[in-house]
């Protein structure tokens, strides 16, 4: 079975406005309220893939039934430890060009409560896998990433870590499946800038000490850039489609989801990087997670590029 973990959920509020001013009423064009968090964002994408998951990790109040409800309609089981407090709602504003993200702290996590969490994940064999995404909730230490990288390698699951605390790095040397930094947190672990990686000799360079860690594979989002993926056997490049930004909070969920998903069907690693990169800009495109209707025609823009043992296919 395919679980997903999400510590610090929330509702997002997505918004439109005209123009956007302070000190005025801004009264919005358009808005939608989606249940969301990392991990949420894969398992609706592999439920519209066809894929069954269980989502996991902390809920709380109103907020947090109404994410439990969501995910019950769309037909994805859930095993959520309650907490006391509020899931957090935050708020994404479209004006004009401009973008604006407000993401609110959320509750803070009891001892007892991440125990409960982690006695969930001790449950898991090697018949199962796990994504563990986004940002700690207040009250949980990081060491909670390495507590888990643990118990993948004593039961055996695959795990896989979008994540961007230091932490992934003592994670290593228990060989998750497979990490998905951007290019940004790339450059941030291996302490340089992320303009350094202008070119895709660095990108690659930078990937490879990270296998030499202990990571199995490595899928980088790069934003408009495309993408790239790197194991011990392959090193792939895509290019990005074109199209209107409209939010970009969700699409490196999409990417990663749709990249595992489409490696459950069996596509070769070429379509499934291709796929991906198409179904997270379609998200990038929407206010919401990409209904994957338009991903066959983004995928005829996308340029992939193959590099082997220092030789560059197309």
């Amino acid at each position: 079975m395919i679980y997903t973990c999400t510590m610090n959920p929330a509702i997002d509020l997505f918004t439109e406005f005209n123009s956007f001013e302070p000190h005025v009423v801004n009264r919005s064009v358009f808005e939608d309220y989606q249940a969301n968090g990392k991990t949420i964002n894969i398992s609706f994408m592999l439920k519209k893939m066809g894929i069954d998951s269980v989502a996991t990790g902390f809920l709380g109040g109103f907020t947090g039934t109404y994410i439990d409800d969501e995910l019950n309609q769309t037909g994805i089981a859930t095993d959520f430890v309650i907490i006391d407090g509020i899931t957090r709602i935050n708020t994404f504003i479209k004006a004009g060009a401009a973008e604006y993200k407000a993401v609110n702290r959320g509750p803070a996590i009891s001892l007892a409560a991440q125990a409960q969490l982690i006695d969930k994940i001790s449950k898991l064999t090697g018949k199962d896998m796990l994504f563990v995404s986004g940002s700690l909730p207040r009250g949980v230490d990081d060491s909670i990433l390495k507590r888990i990288s643990q118990l993948s390698v004593q039961k055996g699951f695959q795990l896989i870590l979008d994540v961007s605390s230091n932490a992934l790095l003592s994670c290593l040397e228990d060989h998750p499946y497979l990490i998905k930094p951007s290019d940004e947190e790339l450059a941030a672990w291996l302490g340089v800038k992320p303009d350094s990686f202008n070119s895709e000799a660095q990108l690659i360079e930078a990937a490879e000490k990270l296998l030499k860690k202990g990571a199995q594979r490595i899928l980088v989002s790069r934003g408009e850039k495309g993408t790239m993926y790197v194991d011990k056997e392959h090193i792939l490049f895509t290019t990005a489609p074109k199209g209107e930004v409209v939010n970009t909070a969700c699409a490196g969920d999409t990417l990663l989801g749709t990249f595992i998903g489409s490696r459950l069907k069996n596509k070769s690693l070429e379509d499934a990087l291709v796929y991906a990169t198409a179904a997270g800009s379609s998200t990038a495109f929407t206010a919401g997670l990409s209904d994957l209707t338009d991903v066959p025609e983004l995928m005829k823009q996308i340029k992939l590029t193959t590099h082997l043992k220092g030789a560059e296919e197309s």
